[in-house]
């Protein structure tokens, strides 16, 4: 039986660290991520921005005193575990692994977006109030912000949006329409994603919701730190007296705000 579970465990595990970087998170690759983190929390480093003056003949250069600043981001660990019974994929006309590996990865990474969400939720930089709809004015005010605060327009910039909002901007002829977005920003194959205004947009259904006010952003990947401790792992132990597997996935991981001016929250009102 050791053998048995040896090689099960290894490939359970392998499985469940796959479907986790496939389907398991949409926010991950969207923001500033710091792997192999040793202790209990790490730190981002902030720079402030520099300004470039002239120097006379012979003179020392000038230098540009840029503020140095730290962003301290706490980890956490997160467990989410199941049985399965040895004989269960002889009962069933479903393989219960393929089942627990995707129900797994999908919970470990919705709470990796948690995470990230949470701290999006920490911005103050509001693009217009939550007493409408998403609408073409209320993105445009959100791109007049980035720009105004020099946020890089260099292909890093993504947009998060809720259901409700992700069909209000198919309402708006600009982002919808081949004509305006170039046939090669159109949706990706087999996903809800698009390029629009130097942006990936995307609808996500975890973002928060406060009474009638769905929080939406806009923002940088910089702005926004993800640690990683420990990353997506497995453990699948032989209980003979129960004659199942018990899976344990985990991971240790956390989030911070580093640039709040890299982050627009988008309030918008939803029924």
């Amino acid at each position: 039986m050791a053998n048995i579970e040896s090689s099960y465990v290894k490939i359970y595990e392998s499985e469940v660290h796959a479907a986790y970087q496939r389907t398991g998170s949409k926010l991950r690759n969207t923001v500033r991520v710091k792997n192999g983190v040793v202790g209990s929390s790490c730190v981002f480093p902030k720079v402030g921005k520099g300004i470039a003056s002239t120097k006379a003949r012979h003179a020392h250069v000038p230098v540009m005193n840029i503020d140095h600043g730290q962003v301290e981001c706490q980890l956490y660990d997160y467990y989410a575990g199941d049985w399965l019974d040895h004989l269960d994929e002889l009962k069933t006309n479903s393989k219960e692994k393929e089942v627990l590996v995707k129900a797994g990865a999908y919970a470990l990474g919705r709470k990796t977006d948690e995470l990230i969400i949470a701290q999006l939720d920490t911005s103050t930089n509001y693009a217009q109030d939550g007493t409408t709809v998403l609408t073409k004015a209320k993105v445009l005010e959100a791109f007049e912000m980035l720009g105004g605060a020099d946020v890089p327009d260099d292909g890093e910039r993504f947009a998060v949006v809720g259901w409700k909002q992700w069909s209000d901007l198919l309402d708006i002829q600009e982002f919808a329409h081949a004509d305006y977005v170039g046939m090669e920003d159109l949706p990706w194959q087999g996903t809800q994603a698009k390029k629009w205004l130097g942006t990936l947009w995307m609808p996500h259904s975890g973002l928060t919701k406060s009474g009638s006010v769905r929080y939406c952003y806009w923002y940088h990947k910089t702005a926004i730190g993800h640690a990683i401790g420990k990353d997506v792992t497995s453990d699948a132990t032989w209980h003979g007296d129960r004659a199942a597997f018990f899976i344990s996935n985990m991971m240790s991981q956390g989030s911070a705000l580093i640039d709040a001016t890299g982050v627009v929250s988008l309030r918008c009102l939803e029924n």
